[in-house]
């Protein structure tokens, strides 16, 4: 009985404990009501006490795009830096690879310095971080793009996007390191990790140049637990240099030196990644990777979405989305893709130009006629004129009005099956042998001089009264 109160005690108390902020597994936004001055959780500070951190020491940030992870790491009591906690990213836009101009959806790859100005309570995303592209190297290669942050709200066009229960912490680990002191946070933006296998993977990259290049700071971090000084001489990063001047981004690099026991340490590390490289090589040879669209990877989690507002656009990662492929399979694959881009591309120039036209007024295209006459038409008009010249030397000036046929002759003209023909009206073409129509008789060379050029068909010619009966010719000795 005894052990029972016991446990009813302390679920009660863990339930109580449950409603403040410092004790908070996972944030409850319902409970904070000051999101900027959100306290951590009790676990987490018991987490930092374990691995010799302070509270307010110093932070950095961490990216991996394919993976789809935000990684912060903390510096310990001997200035070593350990990770404290990874997060998911819930979504960021385009594909791997730098961002390179406004508009072109792609989130940031690169080291960037966040200082405290750049954290923003009052985001339209619940909270924000500015990254700060462009940076100083972004700038030096003529690389544009405003307001690139890590927000919440979980919906990205370039930036990378959290929840609103993780960015309220990652804001709170920033907060309490600025107070300690720390002038800027480390952003390290990358696209995967760069692991020997992984950069073999990537090989065939149209970026794998801009990526060796941040494998550099990548790998010394690696080995340091430090974040690397960075630098930009001739539009390129550099870093942990000794300079004997001054860093010009865009300018020649300055005489430079890698410290002593930095240099010791990463040839071993370069060693043994040369040859895990080489076995990579060997494990990924006649293959290459698809990296897949922000679609692709958007239809990978579209099940996340059910429920919650349309705002919430988690977009996947790479790894789950993209595939391995022999080369031959890939080429067809982006050929295709390439084809469907194209006649999406067409039907956007149609579908504008049919709303500029309705938008000035002017009628909308629609589909002409035939300018060439039909070859059957044509034919029977070039013969009409001598089949009318040789009948007319023995036909009256009126026209002859044709002889009935015989009743009992009707059905032996008729196909089987067939209703009688009728007969024409007066002043109506007579039919012709099979069904067709005899053709009209011809306009004189007057008419014709008449009509007017261009038009499709010749105006009807108005109905003249019935003709008196004229007088036999001297010499037409027979007929009626």
């Amino acid at each position: 009985m005894r052990f029972r109160n016991l446990v009813l005690t302390a679920a009660v108390a863990a339930a109580l404990a449950g409603c403040t902020n410092e004790t908070l597994d996972s944030v409850n936004l319902s409970s904070v009501k000051n999101k900027t001055e959100y306290q951590l959780s009790s676990k987490m500070v018991s987490k930092m006490r374990e691995l010799g951190m302070q509270k307010t020491s110093p932070i950095l940030l961490r990216i991996f795009k394919e993976e789809g992870t935000l990684e912060v790491w903390k510096a310990n009591t001997a200035n070593r830096f350990q990770l404290l906690k990874s997060y998911k990213i819930c979504a960021w836009s385009g594909k791997l690879g730098p961002k390179m101009k406004e508009g072109d959806r792609q989130a940031p790859e690169g080291f960037y310095p966040l200082y405290p100005n750049q954290m923003n309570p009052n985001s339209s995303y619940y909270l924000a971080i500015n990254t700060g592209y462009p940076n100083t190297y972004d700038k030096a290669n003529g690389r544009t793009g405003t307001h690139l942050m890590i927000h919440g709200a979980c919906s990205s066009a370039g930036c990378y996007s959290m929840t609103n229960e993780q960015i309220i912490e990652i804001f709170a680990l920033a907060r309490d390191a600025f107070k300690g002191g720390q002038e800027s946070v480390q952003l390290q933006a990358f696209p995967f990790r760069m692991t020997a296998e992984n950069m073999a993977r990537h090989r065939d990259n149209p970026n794998i140049e801009f990526w060796k290049m941040l494998k550099a700071g990548y790998d010394q971090f690696e080995v340091t637990k430090r974040p690397p000084a960075v630098n930009v001489c001739e539009r390129k990063y550099v870093f942990n240099q000794q300079a004997a001047g001054q860093f010009n981004a865009a300018g020649q690099c300055p005489a430079m030196t890698t410290p002593p026991a930095l240099q010791m340490a990463m040839a071993s590390y370069d060693k043994d990644y040369r040859r895990d490289y080489e076995k990579a090589l060997k494990k990924f040879d006649g293959m290459v990777w698809y990296e897949p669209t922000e679609a692709e990877r958007k239809a990978v989690v579209a099940d996340h979405r059910k429920g919650r507002e349309l705002a919430y656009a988690p977009t996947g990662t790479s790894l789950d989305a993209g595939k391995l492929l022999k080369v031959s399979d890939l080429e067809k694959k982006l050929a295709e893709q390439k084809e469907a881009e194209e006649a999406k591309q067409a039907t956007l120039i149609q579908k504008e130009a049919l709303e500029k036209a309705a938008r000035e007024g002017k009628g909308l295209p629609v589909p002409q006629a035939n300018p060439l006459e039909r070859p059957v038409e044509q034919a029977a008009v070039q013969a009409e004129p001598a089949r009318k010249s040789l009948w007319g030397l023995f036909s009256r000036s009126e026209p002859a009005a044709a002889p009935a046929a015989p009743a009992a002759e009707a059905p032996a003209q008729q196909g089987a099956g067939q209703p009688a023909a009728q007969q024409p009206a007066p002043g109506q073409p007579q039919a012709a042998a099979g069904g067709q129509q005899a053709a009209p008789p011809a306009q004189d060379n007057a008419q014709v001089a008449a009509a007017p050029a261009g038009n499709a068909q010749a105006p009807a010619p108005e109905q003249q009264p019935a003709e008196q009966p004229k007088k036999r010719p001297f010499w037409k000795l027979w007929g009626n």
